[in-house]
């Protein structure tokens, strides 16, 4: 390397040092001088210290970054079993960060500067994030914990091992593909739940809504319906929170479909967009008419993750996939549509699945693009049904109408 290219990427390796510096001497701002293990100048340092070991290694030889890391190690415990006594918080962060400041220093030399930067800028927002990131924890329950493995274990140790290939009539049983199907529904529903368990009920319906629907849009509609027997005259706040599931529910299909089958989802994209953005601008009409007697409310979602429940989702996506198959060929493109219809009363995932995962040619694709639409319109009216007959009238007018008006809406777009 020339000398300009050398003090370009020192200047790299001071930069990512002064950056974790800067965040670790903003949090111990108020403490004495000399009273912190380091701060802004000594995290700056150590990056140029990693910095200038990757740079001499190319003269000296590679173990020398070895011999500086473990220096800085071996300096690092003294100062760290020194301060002991003096610091409330004795957690090794850092120490952690500071390891990281050389390593990242050093890893800039080596050329990988957008690798480095860009690790960097991770690890100053993580310990910036620190009093929201506990936070979160503190919100977490044993059960959430226990959810969270589960899908790790669903998704990392058993789905790697399953058999890629199709079993059965028509061979529509892949054990591989339809548990992945399982994995990417349970980590969209995942996300779903502790982004309403994060948010709390501080928002309100209208948000936490938009969030429950990536879970469950029938869930979150039956128990906002519930409430308003104990919310009078908060008819529009709950109608807005149901409004809000059930657009997301929507874009959940999108999402879905764009993971799976891109031919689709761009086939879909204008309907479905239509209907997603017709009732998210109801709900926030309604939202903005009930003012500030919003009712805060808690939406009773379940656990994020089940192992009996996947298995069961898994025994009925294998069971719609198969009647996809046995309708097409006994009943044709009729026989779909009624399928299609048939399982939007109970769960619009499944079909989506099989129609993403069965249409290829151009026929095939119209047939699927049909299907889809008529099962989340189904679903649709199913929920605004659900929401009169549970939540009364004055919700159940809303709730109806706005639906109809957004499968108006879709279908005009789909028919344009």
């Amino acid at each position: 390397m020339n000398e300009l290219e050398n003090f370009k990427l020192l200047g790299v390796a001071l930069a990512i040092g002064l950056l974790i510096g800067l965040e670790r001497g903003w949090r111990l701002r108020e403490s004495d001088e000399g009273t912190r293990i380091a701060g802004l100048r000594t995290y700056g340092l150590i990056g140029l210290m990693g910095g200038v070991g990757g740079l001499l290694a190319e003269h000296i030889g590679p173990l020398l970054p070895v011999v500086m890391f473990l220096a800085l190690t071996l300096i690092l415990l003294v100062a760290y079993s020194l301060s002991l006594g003096k610091f409330e918080d004795v957690g090794i962060t850092s120490m952690i960060a500071s390891l990281m400041t050389f390593l990242l220093g050093t890893l800039t030399l080596y050329g990988h500067t957008v690798l480095a930067s860009a690790t960097a800028v991770i690890i100053t927002l993580l310990l910036g994030f620190k009093p929201l990131l506990h936070s979160w924890v503190n919100k977490l329950e044993r059960r959430e914990l226990e959810a969270t493995l589960k899908l790790l274990l669903i998704s990392v140790v058993m789905l790697p091992i399953l058999p890629d290939q199709g079993y059965g009539p028509w061979e529509s049983f892949n054990p591989y593909k339809i548990w992945l199907l399982v994995v990417l529904i349970a980590g969209i529903s995942y996300i779903g739940y502790f982004a309403v368990r994060i948010l709390g009920n501080r928002h309100g319906t209208v948000v936490t809504g938009a969030f429950g629907g990536l879970v469950s849009s029938t869930v979150v509609s039956l128990n906002l319906a519930r409430h308003a027997a104990h919310y009078p005259k908060m008819e529009n706040a709950l109608a807005s929170g149901i409004l809000m599931a059930c657009a997301t529910m929507f874009v959940r299909v999108l999402l879905l479909l764009s993971i799976l089958n891109q031919a689709l989802v761009r086939t879909l994209l204008p309907s479905l967009a239509a209907m997603s953005v017709f009732t998210y601008a109801v709900a926030l009409v309604l939202w903005k008419k009930a003012g500030d007697g919003t009712p805060r409310h808690e939406f009773g979602l379940e656990n994020p993750f089940q192992l009996g429940m996947a298995l069961k989702f898994a025994a009925f996506l294998t069971l719609v996939l198969l009647l996809s198959r046995l309708v097409k060929q006994y009943f044709g493109d009729m026989g779909t549509y009624f399928l299609a219809a048939v399982s939007g009363l109970a769960d619009v995932d499944p079909i989506v699945l099989s129609m993403a995962k069965t249409s290829s040619g151009a026929a095939e694709l119209a047939v699927a693009v049909r299907a889809v639409l008529i099962a989340v319109s189904v679903n649709s009216i199913f929920k605004g049904i659900l929401s009169w007959v549970v939540g009364g009238a004055a919700i159940g007018l809303r709730v109806v109408g706005a639906l109809t008006g957004a499968i108006l809406a879709g279908l005009a777009v789909s028919l344009a």
